[in-house]
């Protein structure tokens, strides 16, 4: 039976240092702690809450993400060097094929719907 997703539900917590990920990390020392809330059965659409501390990564390619910024303060920079910023109350979409980087400026915390092209 499906049912309606609830945030406020107990979830299991997945911490990682990004800099395990090699060749991701451009500057800092992220950490990041994701709550997964939904994942569809293939695994091509996730929803949860992350926090990140400061650091500037790479970001992940083949997914559109939907992101409501809980608390903190964060830049996306294309590629190109285009820079927009986005803070607490605001939301945005990362879209499928954008090329460039998470910049996190003060320790962030968003809500986020991915549907990941590299699971089909």
């Amino acid at each position: 039976m499906l049912r309606v997703i609830d945030f406020k539900d107990d979830v299991t917590i997945a911490k990682r240092r990004l800099a395990d990920l090699p060749d991701r990390v451009v500057d800092g020392d992220p950490h990041h702690e994701t709550q997964m809330r939904f994942t569809s059965p293939d695994g091509s659409l996730m929803a949860g809450t992350w926090t990140s501390t400061p650091g500037k990564w790479i970001a992940f390619a083949d997914r559109d993400e939907f992101c409501v910024l809980l608390s903190g303060h964060i830049k996306m920079v294309s590629e190109d060097g285009t820079e927009q910023e986005f803070r607490t109350g605001d939301s945005f979409l990362i879209p499928n094929g954008f090329r460039g980087f998470w910049h996190v400026l003060e320790t962030t915390t968003k809500h986020f719907v991915i549907r990941d092209y590299g699971q089909d």
